[in-house]
């Protein structure tokens, strides 16, 4: 039986220069049209994701999304253990044969190698799985040596399917905060406790091509000005993002097997991640490693509540230029009027923390700094008792 409904939903608003935080398969920034104007868009998958390396590197665990688990335990068991490398590679085709998931073969050869195996769904595990698999495969390496080659996807192994599955559903935290999808797998499916909204500008925004080309270092040592070695173009745009997210602290209490110690490290690391990170494309050439000018975060006892309706009518730059101030205030007067509107009732914590020295009475207390302000939420989202629902 689930704990009942907790929810811990955070609100960012950061300020990013120019910059590609998220490309389309054309190379162009994703954008979305929302209340009639162009916005610039980071999707929540690409965020997610430098979420969830950030959030690895804080809790200390890791997983592995990977369509080749067949290859790299291959490579694990020639590398580190010092098996043959023929020898490692039927072992990686024949757990891959025994995972249940469909393969391809990159090219035809006259055996199926673990480094052409593709299957048709990535398999998401804790990255200590490889290191499972590769001791199942210890154990049964007599039976690996004389064992055939496997040739086709629908070959026998001589591994256990059942020992081989029971590897692919187990699970970290980093799977319990997040989910797993993995329909091939029987019982290997998690739902995640973690929601992620695609970032959006909270103004109209253009965006810009950037011309650009490359000095041939030769020629220019000859003093030959003419032409240049590559000439190309790439699209930027910069603005002010809303981003939000929210945990289900049920949910992942229950992914836990109520363990609420764990849930609320995993909670409070993920909030740390989620403001911390920022996706990495193209930081080479614009290195747009901002903070956020704002965090505004509140627990509910309800339902996960967004407000990214604050900014359906596109904000207008101030006088003297800028949007962040006016998404600041847009922001905490669209809270104010939803708090107003909806009661509340359901919400046990609401604070926020800044770079703006004014206050904002609509996103609650104001906390001194970004670690007093989730450890406050997370403190009250653990330890208060939870209301009835709000009106």
């Amino acid at each position: 039986m689930k704990p009942p409904a907790r929810f811990i939903c955070v609100h960012v608003l950061q300020t990013v220069p120019f910059a590609n935080l998220n490309r389309d398969d054309t190379n162009s920034v994703k954008t979305v049209q929302y209340g009639g104007v162009l916005r610039t868009r980071v999707s929540s998958q690409c965020w997610k994701r430098a979420v969830r390396l950030d959030f690895e590197q804080r809790v200390g665990q890791a997983a592995l999304r990977t369509r080749r688990i067949g290859e790299r335990v291959s490579r694990l068991l020639a590398e580190e253990r010092g098996w043959p490398e023929d020898l490692a590679a039927r072992a990686g085709a024949h757990l891959a044969a025994a995972s249940g998931i469909k393969f391809e073969v990159e090219e035809k050869d006259k055996q199926v190698q673990a480094n052409k195996v593709i299957g048709n769904a990535m398999v998401y595990v804790p990255q200590s799985a490889v290191a499972e698999l590769a001791d199942l495969a210890e154990a049964r390496r007599a039976e690996l040596e004389s064992a055939k080659d496997i040739k086709k996807a629908t070959d026998k192994s001589i591994l256990p399917k059942e020992e081989v599955t029971a590897i692919l559903r187990s699970r970290n935290g980093v799977i319990n905060l997040f989910g797993r999808m993995l329909a091939e797998v029987d019982d290997a499916g998690v739902d995640g406790a973690v929601q992620v909204a695609h970032a959006m500008t909270t103004h109209q925004t253009d965006v810009e091509i950037d011309y650009f080309s490359a000095v041939d270092d030769v020629t220019a040592a000859w003093n030959d000005t003419t032409g240049s070695a590559h000439m190309g173009h790439a699209e930027f745009s910069a603005g002010t993002f809303y981003r939000y997210a929210t945990v289900d602290l049920a949910e992942l209490a229950d992914n836990l097997g109520g363990d609420l110690a764990a849930a609320r490290e995993l909670a409070e690391a993920f909030l740390h991640a989620f403001v911390a990170s920022l996706p990495q494309a193209k930081k080479n050439s614009t290195a747009p490693h901002t903070v956020p000018d704002l965090v505004h975060l509140t627990v509910r006892g309800d339902r996960p509540l967004s407000l990214a309706a604050a900014f359906e009518k596109p904000v207008q730059a101030a006088g003297d230029g800028g949007y962040a101030a006016a998404s600041r205030d847009t922001l905490s007067a669209y809270a104010e009027a939803v708090n107003s509107f909806m009661g509340t009732s359901a919400i046990l914590h609401t604070g926020w923390a800044g770079l703006d020295p004014k206050g904002h009475h609509g996103l609650g207390e104001r906390h001194t700094s970004l670690n007093h302000l989730i450890a406050s939420a997370v403190q009250s989202a653990f330890t208060t008792t939870a209301p009835g629902a709000a009106a």
